[in-house]
């Protein structure tokens, strides 16, 4: 005999005699690993109900007072068809068939600048876990630097919009597959792309996903906007102290469900003290190295075009506040400036900026490699170098590689301690 599992019974309004009549104008389905979301765009927000059937599985959603008036969908994903019909009552039924067991949530969102109301419901497959690349651990000293190349926004969040009706989703997709490619050509680092497809991968879950992979690094590519379009050039953030305040306080609230959450050391047999000082240690030098990744990318992003900002920025983004990966978020340009968003669009410009991103992480990690790594053997066997940054003096980059001032004079035979930017020093191996 048939089962029905009843999920939920979303009342989104005061009462359903109080519901305004709404058609449903359009759906759009999207698919990404951890399931398939399904959009219908509607005329006036609605009431609701959603279960789900099986023997054939299939996810049904009730809408009262309303009537489909979209142009018929096609499956995607874990969504086989799309079924509808009206109701004796009014209303209308729509019918998903799916290809298995799923488990649907659903949510009304609000008007904003591209959609008008929305029906969303999320589709995820039971009893199955997502299906991220996980990257397989190589013998120590051999395995490459890891990176985690986050495209933001995607599916049904497009993100800013240019002029053109250039899609920040799109540009910073293709963008960060650019880098994956430069990444994956580099024999000493292996790329993890975040999201590679047009679909919605949650903030917490871009964060997974890098530590999944064990990233060494994690760098979410976006482009920016502003009301005023003259505004142009890229920017470099990595968390605010007050979002690693935050993060520490979730991370501690929820450590006896971490099983690793910083650098292998396991929180949930710690005493509050204690897992509050491992964590601000991993977080305080997360943030340090973040800062200086970011520097370097930002120096090599003045080179090729506009930069709005010289120095990192600090914000409390949720994607950066993973706390024992250093993490920077790179505004490639403004999308709302009629150039950036033409320079946005050219694939050779795309190249460009992705090729200036490497060229930063590269050099931050050549200064700072992963232990493990093969650069971190590398680094061991052959001398040292350090280019220059704005703001560096000599005192602050000795103690930063733990040698003396007269042992990095000597080793770059200068008469005094003025540096410019741009220099590159020779570190010599005392205190290394």
């Amino acid at each position: 005999m048939q089962s029905i599992t009843r999920l939920c019974a979303c009342i989104l309004l005061a009462s359903v005699n109080g519901a305004q009549a709404a058609d449903v104008n359009g759906v759009r389905l999207w698919a990404g690993p951890d399931g398939t979301r399904v959009v219908f765009d509607l005329q006036a927000p609605v009431v609701h109900q959603l279960f789900v059937l099986d023997n054939p599985d299939r996810v049904v959603v009730d809408i009262a007072s309303a009537r489909w008036a979209a142009p018929e969908a096609s499956g995607m994903g874990l969504v086989k068809a799309v079924r509808h019909g009206p109701q004796p009552n009014g209303g209308l039924r729509i019918v998903l068939d799916v290809t298995g067991p799923v488990q649907p949530s659903s949510s009304l969102v609000a008007p904003n600048d591209v959609y008008g109301n929305r029906l969303v419901l999320d589709l995820a497959p039971t009893g199955t876990t997502v299906t991220a690349p996980v990257r397989t651990a190589p013998a120590v000293d051999e395995r490459s630097v890891v990176i985690a190349i986050d495209a933001g926004h995607g599916g049904e969040d497009p993100g800013a919009l240019g002029h053109k009706g250039t899609r920040e989703k799109d540009v910073a997709l293709a963008i960060a597959r650019a880098l994956a490619r430069l990444v994956g050509n580099d024999p000493d680092m292996q790329p993890v792309l975040i999201r590679n497809g047009d679909y919605i991968v949650s903030l917490r879950r871009r964060i997974e996903i890098a530590r999944e992979n064990r990233a060494d690094l994690f760098v979410s590519i976006h482009a920016d906007a502003f009301k005023d379009s003259s505004a142009n050039g890229a920017s470099v953030y990595a968390l605010s102290e007050r979002g690693a305040t935050s993060e520490a306080a979730r991370w501690l609230a929820e450590r006896e469900n971490a099983a690793d959450l910083i650098g292998g050391v396991s929180l949930d047999d710690k005493d509050d003290l204690l897992a509050s000082v491992l964590l601000d240690l991993s977080q305080t030098a997360t943030l340090s190295a973040s800062l200086q990744a970011g520097a370097h990318v930002l120096s090599e992003l003045q080179e090729i075009g506009a930069v709005r900002r010289r120095d990192v920025q600090q914000a409390g983004f949720l994607v950066l506040k993973s706390p024992d990966i250093p993490s920077i978020l790179v505004e490639t340009a403004y999308i709302s400036n009629p150039q950036d968003e033409r320079r946005l669009r050219d694939p050779r410009e795309q190249e460009r900026l992705a090729a200036s991103i490497l060229t930063g992480l590269r050099a931050y990690l050549l200064e700072n490699p992963p232990a493990g790594t093969r650069l971190a053997k590398r680094a061991a066997e052959q001398p040292l170098r350090y280019n220059v940054l704005a703001g560096d003096t000599l005192s602050g980059i000795a103690d930063r590689f733990q040698v003396s001032i007269a042992a990095l004079r000597n080793a770059n035979s200068l008469d005094d301690d003025r540096l410019h930017t741009g220099q590159v020093l020779a570190i010599p191996m005392q205190g290394r």
